[in-house]
């Protein structure tokens, strides 16, 4: 049989939805902008327009895991976690479950990145409204620190287990499926709800732009060099 004969045979399951792949790479976007632009006052409109953003994508994702498909569930992901106590229990027997440790490795890291993400935009609001002192912008700097590690171990763990197990556990995220024959795992790709999210973030970014000082002050500029430009061409003609 040749390649392309094999190539036919091959048979995916579809194991994340796009909404879910949608969520998960604005997330990421907007931390990894955010992180970058932190210590950057010529960016300081972009940081705090993606840490907005990256709240209201949390509020999103909390919405999800209660209304979502099972696999991004906040059900599952206890159900997960439940499993916790004993296989710390099995380190003590000898008797250790190495595969349920590395989804429990993997679960403990997208926990602590969601809890990190809700830390770091309350610090980064409230040093934004300047309520509580110049302090507060420590504590923001230390969770947004604090995600960073979260990051690099969420990442660190999906490279070493994706060598381990000699699969791409990344590739989910980004495809939506997996190389494989079976059933599969959503009912729903939900492509109308990931475009209605990407269109709510973009719609954000585009209203945060025209209404900050930045915006109006580089129309204001070009009004009234338009303006004088007019004045001077009436000069002219008299």
């Amino acid at each position: 049989m040749n390649t392309a004969a094999k190539s036919a045979l091959v048979q995916f399951r579809k194991t994340v939805d796009a909404f879910t792949r949608t969520l998960h790479g604005l997330m990421a976007i907007c931390f990894t902008g955010a992180f970058v632009t932190a210590e950057s006052e010529t960016f300081r409109l972009l940081h705090v327009s993606l840490g907005y953003t990256l709240g209201g994508l949390f509020v999103a994702r909390l919405a999800w895991g209660a209304f979502g498909p099972r696999h991004v569930s906040w059900a599952s992901m206890w159900g997960k976690l439940s499993g916790l106590p004993s296989w710390l229990h099995s380190l003590k027997t000898g008797q250790v479950a190495w595969r349920q440790g590395q989804n429990l490795y993997l679960t403990l890291t997208v926990v602590a990145l969601l809890a990190a993400s809700v830390a770091v935009v309350f610090t980064g609001v409230v040093t934004e409204q300047e309520w509580l002192g110049e302090w507060m912008e420590e504590v923001h700097e230390f969770f947004g620190n604090f995600m960073l590690l979260a990051v690099l171990a969420h990442l660190s763990g999906v490279i070493l287990l994706s060598v381990w197990r000699r699969r791409n556990l990344a590739a989910p995220m980004l495809t939506g499926r997996v190389e494989g024959a079976g059933p599969d795992l959503i009912k729903s790709n939900h492509v109308t709800l990931a475009v209605l999210l990407l269109a709510a973030v973009l719609s954000f970014w585009i209203w945060q732009w025209q209404t900050s000082p930045q915006f109006q002050a580089d129309t204001l500029f070009k009004g009234g060099f338009s303006e004088f430009v007019k004045a001077q061409s009436e000069d002219d003609d008299d």
